[in-house]
Formats: structure tokens, sequence, C-alpha cells
């Protein structure tokens, strides 16, 4: 039978939140007698009741200690929004005096985090433009200080605003080392795996069109651009969903409102990048990466969008997976010049010679970002999800 929440078990937490859910062997019942099976729920969670602002925020941390819909009937309701309803309803506020708040976390559309997700872009190609028209020292001086600049613009980006995670939720620093590596391949890994193939490189990356190290400038500018469309995906899901939510009757007439909703912003931002990938590839008269980049942003936006709505596991781990897979394929080409280690590069290059260089971070990102996009059907799509994550300040 489903593991659920035990009616009858103390809960010794302090501060009204709840704890890790009692795991019970056997499905529970509302003890033999009892006129009122839900006091007893109630009294476990009464800080958390008089702090509710509404049943819905009752009903979703009700849901993320295990409580369902089968659960609710042991309790005499139908489901889990019925009983938060009466659990809302019989415990008295702690501050009824007070004027009653607002529904928590109503992301709105603000000017600062708007501002602040179009400066990536910017700020790069300002960077790109000064790369075009510089040579030697000074475009090493432009590179470095370009680089530094973008990385700082893109973290005041998840700063605030719909790409932001609360502090026990933001990604670890390996997460974000991961992201780099990512973000550095999109830029010089397919150029570097193409002369590796022919037996090079002959020297470090310079950017100019007679390198044997190209570099894909407009990947990257697209990526950086990709922030403003990122934040307002992730905006318009958050307000969409909590709007159904707050519509809903029942957790499964939500989770099943939420998914398409979450495919179509998907679908949405893949649209809008896209475009700034052909955008950025006729400006800078680069052939637009739109297998490798585009599954790149798609990993990157569904990373995102679970860590800030406190999933970040799984977040941490296909971008972990998504580095090794793609170093390993630069790795191997470089190995396979070892005597007797030909055979390790044989599924690199043949994958490179059918579809091109950007076909490993094509397969490597694309199959990381379906694995995410699988688990957010299952994790973006519970009330938890939407009725207990800080947004940004």
């Amino acid at each position: 039978m489903d593991a659920v929440v035990a009616p009858d078990q103390a809960d010794d937490q302090a501060d009204g939140q709840l704890g890790e859910p009692v795991v019970a062997d056997r499905t529970p019942s509302a003890p033999r007698g009892a006129a009122d099976p839900v006091k007893a729920l109630m009294h476990r969670h009464r800080q958390l009741c008089e702090r509710a602002v509404d049943p819905l925020e009752i009903a979703a941390a009700l849901e993320a200690h295990g409580v369902t819909d089968r659960t609710a009937t042991h309790f005499r309701h139908r489901d889990v929004f019925s009983l938060a309803e009466e659990m809302y309803a019989r415990v008295p506020r702690a501050e009824d005096t007070a004027p009653r708040p607002e529904p928590p976390d109503t992301p709105k559309a603000r000017a600062d985090w708007a501002v602040l997700t179009l400066l990536p872009g910017a700020l790069c190609a300002a960077v790109v433009t000064g790369l075009r028209y510089t040579e030697g020292r000074p475009r090493l001086a432009v590179t470095v200080v370009g680089v530094v600049a973008v990385a700082l613009a893109v973290r005041a980006a998840r700063s605030r605003g719909p790409l932001h995670a609360t502090r026990p939720w933001s990604p670890t620093p390996s997460t974000r080392a991961w992201t780099y590596w990512l973000v550095t391949y999109a830029l010089l890994g397919d150029g570097l795996l193409a002369a590796a193939i022919e037996g090079g490189p002959d020297g470090p990356p310079t950017g100019s069109p007679d390198s044997s190290w190209p570099i894909a400038l407009s990947s990257v500018l697209a990526l950086s651009t990709a922030c403003a469309p990122a934040a307002w995906c992730a905006h318009l899901f958050a307000v969409r969903a909590r709007r159904r939510l707050a519509a809903s009757r029942a957790l499964e007439d939500f989770a099943s409102s939420v998914k398409p909703l979450l495919f179509g912003v998907f679908a949405l931002f893949l649209c809008v990048f896209g475009g700034l990938l052909a955008l950025c590839g006729a400006v800078l008269d680069e052939p637009a990466a739109y297998a490798g980049t585009g599954a790149l942003g798609a990993l990157l936006l569904l990373a995102r969008l679970l860590t800030v709505h406190g999933f970040r596991h799984a977040p941490a781990v296909m971008l972990a997976a998504a580095g090794v897979g793609e170093a390993v394929a630069l790795l191997s080409v470089f190995a396979s010049r070892l005597p007797g280690c030909e055979a390790l590069a044989v599924p690199v290059e043949t994958a490179a010679g059918a579809w091109g260089a950007g076909a490993i971070p094509a397969l490597v990102c694309g199959a990381a970002a379906l694995v995410l996009l699988l688990h957010a059907t299952r994790t973006l799509t519970r009330a938890s999800a939407h009725a207990a994550h800080g947004d940004a300040p």
C-alpha cells in the first residue's frame, strides 16, 4: 500500500513547519469511535494553521509532508484541499484583529529585475564588438575583462526576480562550476573538437577567421541575451501556476492543468532562443549552432526553474553529467593519439563525421534536458512547489 502519514503520530516541530514525513507500513485510518478525526491533525500543525494566509498554504504543506487525497479520505474528506479548508476554518488566526495579508509569493513584473536580465546580453554584445576590433594584447585584455563583467551580470540577473533562488535552494559551487564549463564549451568546445579530429589545433584560439581553433561567439552571445526571455518565461510560469492553484479544488486537477502550462512555457522559450541564435549568427556572420547551443539553453532553463522552486538535486546531477560527457568526448579524441588507443575516438569521430562537431553537445545536453523535463513534470506540478518558495525581494 501507499506510504502515508499516520494521523496519530506526534509532531515535535516547534516552529510550526512540517518536518520529514512519517512513513507507516499500513494505510492509516481515523481512530475507531473518534468523533473528530481532524482534531489530532490540527493539534500537531496548529502553528502552521495559525500562520497560514489561506487554505492553499496548508494544502501545499500537507502535500509536501506526504498527505495525499487517499489519506484525506481517512479524515472523512474527499481530498487534501477539503481537509486543509476545514483545518484553516477551525483554527483561529494568530492575528485575526490585524488586516488580512495578501497571499504570499505572488510574483510581479518589476523594472529592477527586468533591466538586470538585459544586462548580460548588452555586456556580451559590447565584448564581442571589442574582440572584433582589437588585436594582440588589447584583445586579451578585452577578453578577460569581458568574461568577468558578463559573469557578474549573469549573477546580478539571477539575484532578483523569477530567476532568483533563496539561500537554502541556491546552487552549490559545483553546480555553478559545471554551468561555467558548459558555457565555455559552447564558446570553444566545438572548434577544439573539430580541430582535434583533424590533428590540431596548431595554437590557441585567436578569434581571427583564419584561426585553426574557431570560437563560437554567436552561441555565447545568444546564451547571454537569453537571460531576459528565460526570466519572463519563469515569471509567466509562476504567475499562471499560482492562479491555477487558487482555482483548483484537488491536487490532481492542479497537476493536470499545470503540466500543459509547463510544456507551453518551455516551447515558448525554445522558439525565442532559436530566434536569438539565428539573429546572433546573422549579425556575426557565423553558423548558428541550433542543436548544441539550443540543447544547452533548454538544459539551463529547466535547471534554473527547478532550482528556483526548491528542487536543486536533479539539476546539479544533470549539469554535472552533461559537463562530464562533453569533457570525456574531448579527452577521448586526444587520448586516441596514444599508441594502441585509436579506438577511443571512434564514437566521437563517427558522430561528428555524420552530424558535425555540434552533435556532441546536442546529444549530451539534449539527453540531460529531457531527463530534467520529465522530472519537472512530476515536481513542478505539485502544489507545494508553488506555495512555499521565495521570490525575488
